[in-house]
């Protein structure tokens, strides 16, 4: 299993966070050598220095006890080493060392251990555990014991928590530079992928505009560019559907009159049921080309809207139960979205005996589920349903098929608003309408 794989879940998703990691990755490592480096100079010079200077003065205090006459002369040397080296010397006539054992910190006994047997040569005991600011050297000499007590400041550097400090104090110093610096320069890439998801979902981006670095603007203002083009293609679209719309209405409108005036001839009936269902396919094929793209979305109510759209289906003899969880609102294109939701109520009222809307918000998503009671459709089936043109019902008659379009044009619409719409099995049997909306 590769290295990149094991790290892979424990890695930073997003830029800042991967930003940082690739800043503070070094910096640690530098800060890890530049420790080890000071640290081995620290302890294999400095401390071995300072620990040949205590042992080098016990040595030339315990030369001092071979040359002094009597006892008090050596009481004299002692209180002298005390007052000029800090060190405090006690003599025990007669004693035997029987103990050499080293006690406490490795490190700093084992500098003093390498001193004493170069500078002193002699039998001895280090404690450096027993007391918190001082360290025991016992000496072994030919009459006695030499106990001396040195301070532990004499043995160790404080340059090195100076060191730890400077070291731990610069590198969240740099860290927050890094995550101030980073979080600027990652704010503007934010702001494009929010403009791009607003666009996306038909909302308006007026006051975005490039800003942050050089390729970032780059991107920020290809997406401008790209935002205007669809645009322009969208309304030059809807302008050419528009007079499409209006040249084909002037013929039929003349069709008709002139039906008005043929009276009760036969076949006139025939005709007009057929202009009737050309405005009814004319309307829907534009609907589908037209897209709703010039729609502006605006805060709305979601509750209001199906309650609307039930109430209308009600007066229309359909049983329909509704149940909205309080007022859902949303940023949304309103007749976009109302010729949506109303192609899948009429289309679940066309082929079940009774229906049920449910709605609520679900997270950061709102959910519009519409259940009916009829055949269902089969699962291999139901990714055709939203393809142009294409009708599980093969008949032609409008009324229990439409022209294929309702469908396509409702997820159109609901992926146009960033959503999604998914069909499932009902409950009770049937089929289950899932639409999901962002707050």
């Amino acid at each position: 299993m590769q290295l990149s794989t094991v790290l892979k879940p424990y890695l930073p998703k997003s830029l800042l966070g991967r930003s940082v990691l690739i800043i503070v990755t070094p910096l640690i490592l530098l800060q890890v050598i530049s420790a080890t480096v000071f640290f081995e100079n620290h302890w294999n010079k400095v401390g071995r220095r300072l620990a040949l200077g205590v042992a080098g003065e016990i040595a030339v205090v315990i030369e001092g006890m071979r040359r002094a006459p009597d006892v008090l002369a050596q009481q004299a040397l002692f209180r002298q080493v005390e007052v000029s080296l800090q060190l405090d010397i006690a003599f025990k006539r007669g004693d035997v060392l029987r103990d050499t054992r080293k006690l406490g910190e490795t490190i700093l006994v084992r500098q003093l251990t390498g001193a004493m047997d170069e500078a002193v040569a002699k039998p001895h005991r280090i404690d450096a555990q027993s007391q918190d600011r001082f360290v025991e050297i016992d000496v072994q000499l030919a009459d006695g014991v030499l106990n001396v007590t040195v301070p532990r400041k004499r043995l160790f550097s404080t340059t090195t928590y100076v060191f730890v400090l400077w070291m731990a104090g610069t590198s969240m110093l740099l860290f927050a530079v890094a995550m101030v610096f980073m979080r600027n320069q990652v704010r503007p890439i934010r702001r494009l992928a929010r403009a791009a998801k607003d666009f996306g979902m038909g909302r308006d981006t007026p006051r975005f505009k490039p800003e942050g670095a050089t390729e970032v603007r780059r991107a920020a203002g290809a997406f401008i560019a790209m935002r205007n083009r669809l645009k322009r293609h969208i309304q030059q679209r809807t302008d050419m559907l528009a007079g499409v719309s209006h040249d084909l209405r002037t013929p039929l409108t003349r069709m008709k009159l002139q039906l008005e005036m043929m009276g009760d001839v036969d076949g006139v009936a025939d005709l007009k049921t057929d202009i009737a269902d050309m405005e009814h396919m004319l309307e829907e094929y534009l609907a589908f080309a037209r897209g709703e793209g010039g729609e502006t979305a605006v805060d709305f109510s979601l509750s209001d809207m199906l309650s609307e759209i039930v109430g209308q289906a009600r007066r229309k003899g359909a049983a329909i139960d509704l149940h909205s969880e309080g007022d859902i609102r949303a940023p949304i294109k309103p007749n976009a979205l109302k010729r949506a939701l109303t192609n899948l109520v009429e289309n679940s009222i066309r082929h079940g005996q009774h229906i049920s809307i449910r709605s609520g918000v679900r997270g950061e998503t709102v959910e519009i589920v519409i259940d009916d009671d009829g055949p269902g459709i089969p699962e291999d089936k139901r990714a055709d349903v939203f393809k142009p043109f294409v009708r599980l019902d093969t008949s032609r008659n409008p009324v229990t098929g439409g022209v294929g379009l309702g469908m396509t044009i409702a997820r159109d619409v609901i992926r146009g608003h960033g959503g999604e719409i998914e069909l499932e099995d009902a409950p009770g049997g049937g089929l289950r309408v899932r639409v999901s909306l962002p707050v």
